[in-house]
C-alpha cells in the first residue's frame, strides 16, 4: 500500500499545474453561476417565472437539468450543475488515461514494472489520485457556492454531487484504458462516454413530469442510466438526499475493483481491442506537415463536429418551442431580453444566438486542441523525428496553425448548417435561415485569437501550454458570457475576444471588429513563429 501511495504522490507532482487549473476552474464556474443568478435574478418572482417556463419546456430541461424550486440555490444548481459535472467527468477521464494507457504507450510504466510492485499498482495509484482530486474538487465547489451566499448544507451536497460524478468517471476511464489500444483512442472513447451521459440525462429530463405548481420536475427513466442524472437526484437545495451519491460511489468502487483484476491479468501494452495496423505507405498529402496534421487531427475534428451538429440542431429546432412556451409571459420576455441589452429581437433570436455562441466556443476549443497537439508530439518524441528533415520549426508550427484555423471554421460551419436545417424543418422563418451559417461563422475571428495566444505560449513556455491554453479559453468564456452579470468593469470584459464577436442574428455583423480580431490573430501567429525559432525542443 505504501508503494501505491508513493506512486500516487509522484503522479500528483506531475500534475501539480494541470490539476489545480481544472479544480479551480470548475469551482470558479460554480461561483460565477451562483453570483450571476443572485445578481440578475434576485427577486423570487423573477426566478419563479424562469422555473415555471423551464418545467414545461423540453428544450430547457434537455440543456440544463431538473428544476427544483425557485430558491437561489435551487436555480443555481439547475443552471450550472450539468455543465460542472461534465467538466468533472472530463477532468477525471483525462487524468486516468494520462497516467495509465498513455504512460504504457510512452514506456513509462515499463520502467515502473522493473521494481517489485504489483502489476496493477500504477492503476491503483491513479484511482487513488482521482478520488483525492475529486474530493478536493467537491470541497472547492462547495466553498465557491458558500462564498456566493448559498446555504451551507446545500452547498456541501452540491459539491459532493459534482465530485461523485468525477469519481465515477475515473473508474469508467480506468475500464476504457484496458479496452482501447492507445492513449488517444482511450481519451476519445472516455470523453464520448461523458458526452453520452450528458445526453442521456438530457433525454430523461426532457421527458420528465412537472409538479402541479410548476416548480419541480421528476426525470424520466433514461436519466437513470446517466451518472450525471444520479447526481442531480440528490436535490441539494430542497430535500438534500445523499442516497443517489452513495449509490454512484458504490458503483464506482465495484467497477474500480473489477478493473484492477483485469489489469493484474493483462500484459503490459496489451488491450482488449487490438490496435489496427496502418498503411505501408503514406497517402496523398501524408508527406507534408499540413497533411500529417490533417491526418492526426481528423478523428478529433469529427468528434467536435458531431457535438457542434447536435448543438446547432438544438439551436434551430428548439427555438420555436422556446418561443411558444414564453409567448404569453411578458415578465419572462423582459428577463430574457436583458441577456442581450438593447436588443429588439424576439425570444427565438435570443435563444438561437445563445446556442450559436456556445457553438463558437466549441469551435475555439477544437482549434486550441489542435494547437496543443504540438505539445504532445514534442513530449512524446515524434516532433524530434519530424524536424530531422530539412524543414523549419516555424513551418511545422504554421502548418498546424493553418489546420487549427480550418478546424475552427469547419466546426462553426457545421453548427450553422445544422441550425439552418433544424429551423427549416420547424417551419418558421424567424430568424431567416440563411443568417444562421453566417451567425456561427461570425465567432471564427474571435476563436482564432485563442489559437494564436496558445501558439505563443507553446513557443515561449511549452511546459505551460496545456494549462494556459485551456485557461485562456475558459477566462475568455467567463468574461464574455458572465462579465456583465458580474458587473465587471467594461475594460476587463473587453479583454475577451468573444465580447467583440457579432451576436448574430440579434446584432448586425461588424466587419471592423472581425478584421481587428483577425489581425490580432495573425500578429500572434507571427510572434509564435518567431519565438519557436529561438528555443530548443523540450520534454
Amino acid at each position: 500500500m505504501s508503494g501505491v501511495v508513493r506512486l500516487a504522490l509522484a503522479q500528483a507532482r506531475r500534475d501539480r499545474v494541470l490539476l489545480p487549473v481544472w479544480i479551480l476552474g470548475i469551482a470558479l464556474l460554480g461561483f460565477v453561476t451562483a453570483t450571476a443568478v443572485a445578481t440578475e435574478f434576485g427577486e423570487e418572482a423573477e426566478r419563479a417565472a424562469i422555473i415555471g417556463v423551464a418545467t414545461v419546456n423540453p428544450a430547457f430541461l434537455f440543456l440544463r437539468g431538473l428544476p427544483d424550486g425557485a430558491g437561489i440555490g435551487a436555480v443555481v444548481f439547475f443552471q450550472g450543475y450539468a455543465f460542472t459535472a461534465v467538466l468533472a467527468g472530463l477532468m477525471s477521464t483525462f487524468l486516468v488515461i494520462r497516467h495509465t494507457r498513455a504512460d504504457e504507450e510512452l514506456g513509462r510504466e515499463e520502467l515502473l514494472g522493473s521494481v517489485p510492485l504489483p502489476r496493477a499498482a500504477t492503476l491503483a495509484a491513479t484511482l487513488l489520485l482521482g478520488a483525492a482530486a475529486n474530493l478536493v474538487l467537491a470541497v472547492c465547489v462547495a466553498a465557491g457556492f458558500a462564498a456566493a451566499g448559498l446555504p451551507g448544507a446545500g452547498a456541501v451536497t452540491a459539491g459532493a454531487a459534482v465530485g461523485a460524478v468525477g469519481v465515477f468517471f475515473a473508474a469508467v476511464a480506468a475500464a476504457v484504458a484496458q479496452v482501447m489500444p492507445s492513449g488517444r483512442s482511450a481519451n476519445g472513447a472516455a470523453a464520448g462516454l461523458v458526452g453520452a451521459a450528458y445526453l442521456l440525462r438530457g433525454i430523461g429530463d426532457a421527458f420528465g413530469t412537472p409538479s402541479a405548481d410548476l416548480t419541480q420536475v421528476t426525470s424520466g427513466w433514461a436519466s437513470l442510466f446517466s451518472p450525471i442524472g444520479w447526481g442531480q437526484r440528490s436535490r441539494p437545495f430542497s430535500t438534500a438526499d445523499p442516497v443517489p451519491l452513495l449509490v454512484m460511489a458504490g458503483a464506482a468502487a465495484v467497477l474500480a475493483c473489477a478493473v484492477l483484476v483485469v489489469r493484474s491479468r493483462r500484459d503490459l501494452g496489451g488491450s482488449l481491442l487490438p490496435e489496427r495496423t496502418g498503411r505501408e505507405r503514406a497517402g496523398a498529402g501524408g508527406t507534408s506537415f499540413l497533411g500529417l496534421a490533417w491526418r492526426l487531427q481528423l478523428p478529433t475534428l469529427i468528434g467536435w463536429c458531431i457535438g457542434a451538429a447536435v448543438l446547432g440542431a438544438l439551436a434551430g429546432g428548439l427555438g420555436p418551442v422556446v418561443t411558444d412556451a414564453v409567448a404569453g409571459n411578458e415578465s419572462l420576455k423582459e428577463l430574457i431580453g436583458r441577456l442581450v441589452p438593447g436588443s429588439r429581437a424576439e425570444i427565438i433570436d435570443v435563444f438561437t444566438t445563445a446556442l450559436l455562441g456556445i457553438a463558437g466556443v466549441f469551435a475555439a476549443a477544437a482549434g486550441v486542441q489542435a494547437v496543443l497537439r504540438l505539445r504532445a508530439e514534442e513530449v512524446e518524441g515524434r516532433a524530434e523525428l519530424l524536424l530531422a528533415v530539412p524543414m523549419s520549426r516555424a513551418r511545422w508550427l504554421s502548418a498546424n496553425l493553418v489546420l487549427a484555423a480550418a478546424s475552427v471554421a469547419v466546426v462553426a460551419a457545421v453548427a450553422g448548417t445544422t441550425a439552418t436545417i433544424g429551423l427549416a424543418l420547424s417551419g418558421t422563418g424567424s430568424p431567416p435561415e440563411a443568417l444562421l451559417i453566417g451567425a456561427a461563422l461570425a465567432h471564427v475571428p474571435a476563436a482564432t485569437v485563442f489559437l494564436s495566444a496558445t501558439a505563443i505560449v507553446f513557443a515561449a513556455a511549452p511546459r505551460l501550454s496545456i494549462p494556459l491554453g485551456w485557461g485562456l479559453l475558459a477566462a475568455g468564456l467567463i468574461l464574455g458570457q458572465f462579465g456583465e452579470l458580474l458587473r465587471l468593469p467594461l475594460w476587463i470584459q473587453d479583454l475577451s475576444p468573444f465580447r467583440h464577436s457579432a451576436a448574430m442574428p440579434v446584432e448586425p455583423f461588424d466587419p471592423a471588429a472581425a478584421l481587428a480580431l483577425t489581425a490580432v490573430a495573425l500578429l500572434g501567429a507571427g510572434i509564435a513563429s518567431y519565438l519557436i525559432r529561438r528555443r530548443d525542443l523540450t520534454g
